[in-house]
C-alpha cells in the first residue's frame, strides 16, 4: 500500500503526520511512502530529508490524494479534501466524528474507510496509538510556558540582595494527561502548584509530583475510569456548586490558572466564572486548554489572548501542539505508525481492517460504505461498567478486637504445638545419640530456630538491603567448611565442599546485590 501525507490546509497548522523517521518504520511494514512537497517544512523536515528516507515527493495535493491508498493527516479534512476521497481509500486523521456528521456520510457514500485518531479507545494496549494523550501532553507543557511568558514575575521564589521574590501560585484544574504535564512543568519551574480533579483517586499522582491536591468537603461516588473511557464523568449539580465555591475561595491567591477539563463529545464545562476572574490579582494569567470546546473560563475567546479590565490575561489558543511542531509531529507520526502496525499484522504491505479488534473497531468511524460511529464500548470497559459485587461491611471496633484476640490465640497455639513437637524430637535423639554429638546438635537447632525467627520477623521490603549484607557477613561459616574439606572421610569432604559452594554464593551474591543497591542512590 502507498501511504501519503498532504500538507495541512488549516492556516497556522505546522504539524505533519509523517516524519522521515516514521516513514522508515512504515517501509519496514512493506508500505511505500509519499508526501506532498513542503508538507514538513514548518515542522523542520525538508523534502531532502524525506527523499533520503526513501519517501516519494508529490508535487501537488491532488496528485497525492489520487495516488495514495492511505492518507494520513493531522487536522479534520476540509470540503476539498473530502471530495478527493475515493472508494477503497483509507483516511487516518483527527476527525471529531460527533460534530462532523456530514463528513462521515460523504466518506461512507464514497466507500472510504475513515480512522479517527481521536477515537482510539483508552485501554492499555492502545496507549501507543493514543494521539489525544500525546498531543495533550504537549499542550499541558506548552500551557505553562505560555503562562510564564505572560506572567510578570518568576515562578520560583528568590531571596536576593535586591529583595525577596515570592513564588508564583499555580492552580491546574483537571488532572488528565494535559493537567499532569502542566503540574510537572509548573513544579519543575519552582511554583507552588495546586491541582484539582473530580476523581479523588488521582490525588496520589498529584502529590507524588510535588503539588498539592485540592480536596472538596463533599462526597460523591464517581464512575469507574475504565467505564468512562479514562475520562472524568459528569458531576451532579451539588458537586458542581461545591467545586465552584472552592474555586472562589482560591481565586484571590492564585497567580496562574490552567484549565484542562473536557468530557468527550460535550461542550467544555464552565469552571472559572466572571466573578472568579474579577477576584484575581492584576497580572494574573489564565490559560484555557478547553477553548476549542467553548472554554472552562467564561471570558475565554477562542484562538485569542485578551486582557480583562482588572488586568488578568486570558489565553484561549487552540494550537499549543502546533507551537511545538517538531516534537508534536514526531509523537503524532509515531501514533500513526503504531496504528499502521496494527492494520498490517503480517508486515507484508497489505492492510487488514479487522473489525473484531477493539482498537481498530473503536477508532473506525466509516467502513464498507457504512457509518460505524459510535463504536461499542471496549470489552474491558464493558467489564468495568458491569455491576460490582456488594462490598463486605466494615467490622466494628469490638469485632476487630475479637478477631485480633482469636488470631493471637491461634498463633500462640501453633507455636506451642511446634515447640512441644521439637522438644519431643530432641529428647528422642538424645536417648540414642552420644553426649558429644548432642552438644553440637543443640547448638545447631538453636541456631536454626533463632535464625528463622530473625529472618521471618524482617519486613519484606527490607530483605534485599538487610539480608544481602547479612548473608555475606554470616558466611564466616565457610571457615569451618574449609577446615574440614581436607580431612576425614569422603562423606565429610563432600559435605564440606557443598558448604563452601553454598556459602560462596552467599558471600559473592550478598556483596553483589549490596553494590547494585547502593548504585541506585548514586548520581551518574
Amino acid at each position: 500500500m502507498k501511504i501519503g501525507t498532504p500538507k495541512e490546509m488549516l492556516e497556522g497548522e505546522r504539524r505533519v503526520a509523517m516524519t522521515p523517521e516514521s516513514a522508515a518504520q512504515l517501509q519496514k511494514l512493506g508500505h511505500d511512502c509519499l508526501i506532498e512537497t513542503g508538507a514538513g517544512a514548518e515542522a523542520g523536515f525538508s523534502d531532502a530529508d524525506y527523499a533520503a528516507a526513501g519517501v516519494e515527493i508529490a508535487k501537488t495535493a491532488a496528485a497525492l490524494w489520487k495516488t495514495a491508498d492511505v492518507v494520513a493527516k493531522v487536522r479534520v479534512p476540509d470540503e476539498t479534501e473530502v471530495k478527493r476521497l475515493r472508494d477503497g481509500q483509507t483516511l487516518i486523521s483527527f476527525i471529531n466524528p460527533a460534530a462532523n456528521d456530514k463528513l462521515l456520510k460523504s466518506a461512507a457514500k464514497k466507500g472510504s474507510t475513515v480512522v479517527a485518531m481521536d477515537m482510539v479507545p483508552r485501554i492499555s494496549r492502545a496507549q501507543k496509538m493514543d494521539a489525544l494523550s500525546s498531543m495533550a501532553n504537549i499542550a499541558g507543557y506548552r500551557a505553562v510556558i505560555e503562562a510564564s511568558n505572560n506572567f510578570g514575575r518568576f515562578f520560583t521564589g528568590q531571596i536576593t540582595a535586591a529583595g525577596k521574590v515570592p513564588p508564583a501560585k499555580v492552580l491546574v484544574v483537571g488532572a488528565g494527561v494535559a493537567g499532569l504535564a502542566a503540574v510537572g512543568t509548573s513544579t519543575s519551574l519552582g511554583a507552588i502548584t495546586y491541582a484539582f480533579d473530580v476523581r479523588p483517586e488521582v490525588a496520589e499522582q498529584i502529590e507524588s509530583m510535588g503539588a498539592e491536591f485540592v480536596f472538596l468537603d463533599f462526597e460523591e461516588e464517581q464512575a469507574d475510569g475504565a467505564a468512562t473511557g479514562g475520562y472524568a464523568a459528569v458531576s451532579s449539580p451539588e458537586f458542581r456548586e461545591a467545586q465552584l465555591a472552592k474555586f472562589r475561595e482560591l481565586a484571590p491567591d492564585i497567580d496562574i490558572v490552567i484549565t484542562t477539563a473536557l468530557i468527550p463529545n460535550r461542550d467544555a464545562p464552565e469552571l472559572w466564572t466572571k466573578d472568579m476572574v474579577a477576584a484575581m490579582k492584576p497580572g494574573s494569567v489564565i490559560v484555557d486548554l478547553a477553548a476549542e470546546k467553548g472554554g472552562n473560563c467564561k471570558l475565554t475567546v477562542m484562538d485569542e489572548k485578551i486582557v480583562t479590565e482588572n488586568g488578568v490575561t486570558i489565553i484561549g489558543y487552540t494550537d499549543f501542539p502546533s507551537r511545538m511542531a517538531a516534537q508534536a509531529s514526531t509523537l503524532y507520526s509515531t501514533n500513526i505508525r503504531h496504528m499502521m502496525t496494527d492494520l498490517t499484522p503480517e508486515k507484508d504491505g497489505v492492510i487488514d481492517h479487522n473489525m473484531e479488534d477493539d482498537v481498530i473497531r473503536g477508532a473506525t468511524v466509516t467502513h464498507a460504505k457504512a457509518i460505524t460511529f459510535p463504536p461499542p464500548p471496549p470489552k474491558i470497559a464493558a467489564i468495568a461498567a458491569a455491576p460490582k459485587k456488594e462490598a463486605v461491611p466494615e467490622l466494628t471496633a469490638q469485632e476487630k478486637r475479637a478477631a485480633e484476640v482469636a488470631a493471637f490465640k491461634s498463633q500462640t497455639r501453633n507455636q506451642v504445638t511446634l515447640l512441644a513437637v521439637g522438644g519431643v524430637a530432641l529428647l528422642a535423639v538424645g536417648l540414642v545419640a552420644p553426649a558429644s554429638f548432642m552438644q553440637h546438635f543443640i547448638v545447631f537447632v538453636l541456631a536454626v530456630f533463632i535464625g528463622f525467627q530473625v529472618i521471618w520477623g524482617v519486613a519484606h521490603s527490607l530483605h534485599t538491603p538487610l539480608m544481602a549484607v547479612t548473608n555475606a557477613i554470616s558466611s564466616i561459616i565457610i571457615l569451618g567448611a574449609l577446615m574440614q574439606i581436607g580431612s576425614g572421610s569422603s562423606l565429610v569432604i563432600l559435605l564440606a565442599a557443598l558448604g563452601v559452594f553454598m556459602t560462596g554464593i552467599n558471600i559473592f551474591g550478598g556483596f553483589l546485590v549490596t553494590r547494585r543497591m547502593l548504585a541506585m542512590f548514586q548520581k551518574s
